[in-house]
Parts: structure tokens; sequence; C-alpha cells
């Protein structure tokens, strides 16, 4: 028997751009994913989702890991403190703590760039486009800017966020596959639109760099802000995920936009002290679920 943990992500800047070669800023958050595999004479995958055999309806990831890595008969139990489609990395952690637990019980002996790759490659292959940065950070852990490459991703760790996190769940389900679809067909559309978009989705994570770097916040938060519009531009917002946005940044956060694909999901506030308490109270009195979290430099364990 083998058991990892992978954490979930937020976050700061590049969802969408990412997935067109543009850098984006992540962090990897206290909100774990725990895996337990061992060797079985039926596989079997339990999760909060149901229980099932190898299914590409119900668990198309943890059906992928298994396949991919070409195991014998395994039975795979998930929990997680992670909502399925946040936003927050759901599936990159489930994936990540997946092989990291096959990986272990079978001695396949893959380090954990490997694990990022082979991470990557099966969200690709489940939601038919993905970014490497959440199989990435929920790998390596801590906060990263990230560079998409032919092969894999080029990162630089940076200075850990060392605020409150605080994540407004609007507790609206939404599907990555679709909403990256759907921002790919404006993409074809309207490339002349969508490109200088994304570039300056580009140019918000090349600024934030050296405010994250000073713990500067503040100006990360207005940048943040910033990044809201645009993904708003782009269709992957709701009345809902606004409607957290504005109470956490009039409760006193110094930013707060969408996290992950949006359309549902979540969205990320960033506060100091008592602030953090006052941002989560205004979530909850929009109509959202809040949670204060920290970042972790600690990824696959």
């Amino acid at each position: 028997m083998a058991t990892c943990t992978a954490p979930g992500k937020i976050y700061l800047f590049g969802e969408h751009a990412v997935v067109y070669g543009k850098r984006a800023i992540a962090s990897a958050i206290n909100l774990r994913t725990t895996v337990t595999v061992a060797e079985s004479d039926q596989t079997t995958i339990a999760s909060s989702l149901g229980t099932t055999g190898i299914d590409y309806i119900v668990h198309p990831y943890i059906s992928r890991c298994i396949e991919s890595l070409s195991v014998p008969a395994v039975s795979i139990k998930i929990d997680s403190e992670i909502p399925v489609g946040s936003g927050l990395g759901s599936s990159a952690a489930a994936v990540i703590a997946t092989l990291g637990a096959l990986n272990h019980e079978f001695e396949l002996g893959m380090d954990k760039t490997a694990l990022a790759r082979s991470g990557h490659a099966i969200e690709r292959e489940v939601q038919g486009a993905a970014s490497p940065t959440d199989t990435f950070v929920s790998t390596m852990g801590g906060t990263v800017v990230i560079t998409p490459g032919a092969s894999q991703p080029v990162s630089a760790k940076l200075r850990l966020i060392d605020c409150n996190i605080v994540i407004g769940d609007t507790q609206e389900f939404s599907s990555t596959k679709e909403l990256v679809g759907n921002v790919r067909i404006l993409h074809e559309r309207y490339p002349a639109v969508m490109n200088p978009i994304f570039d300056t989705i580009d140019s918000l994570a090349e600024i934030g760099v050296p405010s994250i770097e000073k713990g500067d916040y503040r100006s990360v938060g207005e940048l943040m802000n910033i990044d809201h519009g645009l993904l708003d531009a782009i269709g992957v917002g709701s009345a809902k995920l606004s409607r957290l946005v504005y109470a956490a940044r009039g409760a006193g956060a110094y930013g707060a936009k969408i996290t992950g694909a949006g359309g549902g999901g979540c969205t990320v506030a960033l506060a100091d002290g008592a602030a953090a308490a006052a941002v989560a109270s205004a979530i909850e009195d929009a109509g959202g679920r809040a949670t204060i979290t920290e970042a972790s430099e600690a990824g696959v364990l």
C-alpha cells in the first residue's frame, strides 16, 4: 500500500492565456488531495464521486493514470479537500497524487519531473487541451512563474506568497474542458482581438514578478483586478463570480479575481491579517463559501 498527497493551486495571473504559450504565475495552497493505492484482484476507484472500475465518465483522470502506466489491478481511494470543478486544480492534484502513489506502490522510478510531465499529458488527453501549470505546481509546490515550453514548462520559483489567500467558492461546477473549448472557438473567430488580450495577460505576469518578490501585495492585487476584467472579456466570468470578487474587494482585499477555468468554481483574493476575516465574511454574505488558506512550499509528498 502507498499513499501520496498533492496540493491544489491558485492562479494569480495567466489562466487560459497559458494554453496559448503565455506566462502564468500560480501557487500551491494548503488544500490537498490524498490518494491511497494497493495492488488488488480487480481495479476499483473510490472517491466522493462514487466507486467504479476503469470509468471515463465518473473517473476519467484516474482511469487514464492507471492505463497510461500499465500497472496491475489496483484499488484506489481518493480523499480531497479541494472542491471538484472549482478552479483550484482538483483534477491535477488527484492526477499527481495518484501517479505518485502508483509510482511508489509499483516502484516505477519516476522523479518529480517525470510525474509532472505525465500528469500534464493525462490532463491534455482527457480535456483536449491543458496548460502544464496545474500539474507542475501540484508536483513541485511553491509560488512559481511558468512559461510553457515545447516539451515541458520553464519555471522559476518566486518568493512564497506570505499573506492570506481567501478562496470564494460559488459552489457552481464548471467544466475546464468546455470552457477551454469555448475560449478556443473565440480565438479562432477573433484572433486579432484575442491575441492582444493574451499578450496583456502575459504582461501582467511579467510585471507581477518583482511585486511578488518584494512582497508588494497591493500592486499584485491591482494587477489581479485587471486580469479579472480580461477573463470576463473572454467569456469565462459569471454573475456570481463577479459578486464574490467585488465583495472581497469591498471588504479590503488587495485584489480579487477568478482563479482557474472560470464559468463557476472559485475566486481568489489576497488579504492580510484582520482583513482576511472581513473578506471571508463578505464572500459568505454574497452567497459564496469562503476558505482562508496559505501558500504551500510543498508539492507532492
